[in-house]
């Protein structure tokens, strides 16, 4: 697990903007999470993380166990995600954990190859990309948000 606990790693500039996110290193994973407080899922977390960068998205408890019903959700609710060719600052990195599912995990990019994610056995923590390549999946951000 990558931490640095320099000024630089805690903040990601989105926009023009600089967004915070140390107060969430350390959160504990909670199966379901959606509070800081008391602990959050990897959606959690990701719903947390683009709440800040002024963007509301759908709450889908992800689950390896139900991946083709969050895809049928995620095409319900027609929240458009753009699949990026890199990762930019700020992009959801979907991830697969298991063989068999098409993805159950997710975390946010911060750049400088680095993302955040909330995982079972580390609960909120920063880790390099690279460590996870050949779980990616993809990058995606919403087709509504401003780069």
């Amino acid at each position: 697990m990558f931490r640095n606990d320099s000024e630089e790693s805690r903040v990601f500039k989105k926009g023009g903007d600089y967004m915070k996110y140390d107060d969430l290193i350390g959160t504990p994973f909670i199966d379901g999470g959606r509070d800081k407080e008391t602990g959050l899922d990897c959606w959690g977390l990701a719903r947390e993380m683009f709440r800040r960068q002024g963007i509301d998205v759908p709450d889908y408890h992800i689950s390896a166990m139900r991946t083709a019903e969050i895809a049928q959700e995620m095409n319900a609710e027609e929240m458009d995600w753009l699949r990026l060719d890199e990762p930019e600052e700020g992009c959801l990195v979907l991830l697969r954990l298991d063989a068999g599912v098409w993805a159950n995990h997710v975390g946010i990019c911060l750049g400088d190859g680095r993302f955040i994610h909330a995982y079972s056995s580390a609960g909120t923590c920063i880790d390099r990309l690279a460590r996870w390549r050949s779980r990616i999946v993809g990058f995606y951000r919403p087709k509504e948000a401003r780069r």
